[in-house]
């Protein structure tokens, strides 16, 4: 077989297998994100066909927008506890399903289940919780805090929206942490137990240095995201009461689909999708140190 016949084959194989591929990444994430970056330059509201540039003036109305600010606020406070809970009930989940209890397969899909639930679902049947099934026990057995619905009130609906969260991730992260626990070597935990650590020593000192690319997958997952959290925050509280509870992609959906300022929501959308890049990147860069620390 000659040259040309190769590169001709070659042509045709990519053609035939790489060409469908790379046309539908091309219409779907690029065309449509290049699109994305110029509305956030125009005045577009969604509908209207005479569209203005207006240069930088999206941006800076982000970054002086009060209500975008406190929003972001809240989403990091919402991140920095929905990731330490999703993360340790995962993990102690992980290290409860591979210790060799009975049906450890059975309570591996039980707990993996409610992250398959849609987060729309999940959050109307969480709401329901919230606002009838604890406060009907809470009236009968005459407990203050669960008389009336979380939901109702500003700090407790966030609270709220935590739980719910860090409930439905936690069994998604369980799967990573199992993945991890399963490689470690049982020559080196039982070499532990000769030597007299105790189950919480092997725990601390052989199992968890050992899975620390595991755990910086799982955390750094769980804050993406716990940054892009949407669907629940939709369906459980609307962003209420008094938009205490209004995460910033949450807000970016107010502002495109409810103000119709869609230039506008397309820059906060795109200062999210930088938050989320920086994030992914920094990943990438602890994930290979820990490799290279090996």
């Amino acid at each position: 077989m000659n040259k040309k016949t190769k590169k001709l084959k070659s042509v045709l194989q990519f053609a035939g297998f790489g060409l469908p591929s790379f046309f539908i990444w091309l219409t779907v994430i690029i065309i449509p994100f290049i699109y994305g970056i110029w509305i956030t330059f125009t005045d577009w509201n969604g509908l209207a066909l005479d569209i203005h540039y207006v240069g930088f003036d999206n941006y800076i109305a982000v970054f002086t927008d009060a209500t975008f600010l406190t929003a972001f606020v809240k989403t990091l406070i919402y991140a920095v506890f929905t990731v330490l809970a999703s993360n340790v009930i995962g993990f102690l989940l992980a290290l409860a399903v591979t210790g060799g209890i009975k049906g450890q397969s059975l309570f591996r899909t039980g707990f993996f289940t409610p992250n398959i639930i849609g987060g729309i679902i999940l959050g109307y049947i969480w709401n329901f919780i919230f606002s009838y099934a604890f406060t009907a026990v809470g009236k009968t057995l005459g407990i203050g805090w669960m008389s009336t619905s979380w939901l109702t009130n500003p700090t407790r609906a966030l609270i709220a929206l935590i739980v719910v969260s860090a409930w439905q991730m936690s069994g998604y992260l369980m799967v990573i942490y199992i993945a991890g626990l399963t490689n470690i070597s049982s020559e080196m935990i039982e070499a532990a137990k000769v030597d007299g650590a105790t189950g919480w020593q092997v725990v601390k000192s052989v199992k968890i240095p050992l899975i620390r690319n595991t755990i910086a997958i799982c955390v750094f997952l769980s804050i993406s995201r716990a940054f892009m959290s949407f669907d629940t925050n939709l369906s459980l509280t609307a962003g209420g009461p008094y938009k205490s509870t209004e995460l910033i992609a949450y807000k970016i959906y107010q502002t495109a689909f409810t103000s119709m300022e869609f230039g506008k929501g397309q820059a906060q959308a795109l200062v999210l999708f930088v938050i989320v890049a920086v994030i992914s990147l920094l990943q990438v860069y602890y994930i290979g140190n820990c490799e290279t620390s090996f």
